[in-house]
Parts: structure tokens; sequence; C-alpha cells
């Protein structure tokens, strides 16, 4: 190894575009163009023309994920409405009881106090109260309309698995990292009480 910043550079900016979705690069056409900066030459395309570029570039990779995730969800929720003890509801919203509650039927003025743990459709948890240690509350109103929808069903002590189409999670417009376009989800929920109105 002739250059350790050289390669690191080279390991950082790799991780970079696979993060985004691209695998591969020219690596001649790479080079060139690092060639041209470091040379101080005239680029044979302008910044804004490179900009333009590599925004369709990446509208495209955009779309084709919004695509994949979009069709991944809806094979996974035909075949999780087969599985015994799944209810799968007019809209796709999906939910098995594990556990049955018999308290009161949250309202959509109501908060709650809920554990719950979020997970892709390859098992991937993204947000879980439950590893934290802490129960989470909110109103029923303030989260994705797969949770305001699913809440207002479910007794306090109750424990359900609900898959949530993208359309009633996060849609085209994806959460954090893990939570691409399209995504369907799966959370196991517990609803713990209707906390006491002030």
């Amino acid at each position: 190894m002739k250059d350790k910043v050289s390669y690191a550079l080279g390991l950082s900016m790799a991780n970079n575009f696979r993060s985004t979705g691209i695998h591969s690069i020219s690596m001649e056409d790479f080079s060139e163009a690092m060639n041209t900066v470091f040379e101080g030459k005239e680029p044979s395309m302008t910044y804004e023309e490179a900009q333009g570029v590599l925004n369709e570039f990446f509208q495209r990779i955009q779309n084709e994920k919004k695509e994949l995730n979009l069709k991944a969800g809806k094979e996974f929720q035909e075949i999780n409405k087969q599985k015994a003890g799944v209810t799968t509801l007019p809209n796709g919203l999906q939910y098995e009881i594990l556990e049955k509650g018999e308290g009161a039927l949250p309202k959509s003025t109501d908060t709650v106090e809920v554990h719950y743990e979020g997970t892709l459709i390859d098992g991937s948890i993204f947000d879980s109260s439950i590893r934290r240690g802490e129960p989470a509350s909110f109103p029923v109103t303030a989260v994705i309309p797969g949770w305001t929808q699913i809440l207002q069903m479910m007794p306090v002590g109750s424990k359900w698995r609900v898959v949530i189409p993208a359309e009633l999670a996060y849609g085209e417009r994806g959460a954090g990292q893990m939570i691409e376009p399209n995504m369907t989800l799966i959370f196991i929920i517990q609803l713990l009480r209707i906390e006491d109105k002030q």
C-alpha cells in the first residue's frame, strides 16, 4: 500500500457510494475527473451539468427503490394474510392477536402508553421501546395512519402483531436511514394503558 490516506479516502467514498445505491462506476472516468480537478484542468462538463447528471441518476435510483419496495411489501402481505390468525382489513392493514386485552378501547382524542418493536420485512429492527426498556406515550392521532387505526381497535392489555402497508406508514417519503420509500412495516404493539386526561 503506497498511500494509506488515499486508500482510506477510497474506502470512505466507496462506502458512501454503496449507501446511496451506487454499486459500480467507471474507474477510468472517475480517475479522469479527479485528476482534472486536482491538476486545475478544464473539465469536460460544467459543474451545473454534472449536478444535473447526478440529480437524474439519484432520482432514477430512488424510483427503482420505490418500485422494488412496493413489490416486496405486496408479496409479503399476500403471504402473511394466508397465515392462521391473521386478519386483513379492506385497506390492507393486517393484524394478529398475540395476547387478548380486556380493557377499554382508545379513542382518537386519547393519549396512550405502549411498548412496541418495529421491523422491516427482512426482520431488521428499526425502533424498539422494548429494547430501550421504557414504554412510549403519544396521542393516538400523532402517529402514522396504520397506528392510529389499529390503536382504536385494541383493548388495553392487548398485544398484537401488525403489518402496515407503505401507504399507511411512511409512504413514498420513507423515514430515517432504514425506512426507505414504499416500505411495508411490521410492529409488535402492546397497549399498556390510556393516560388520564389532565
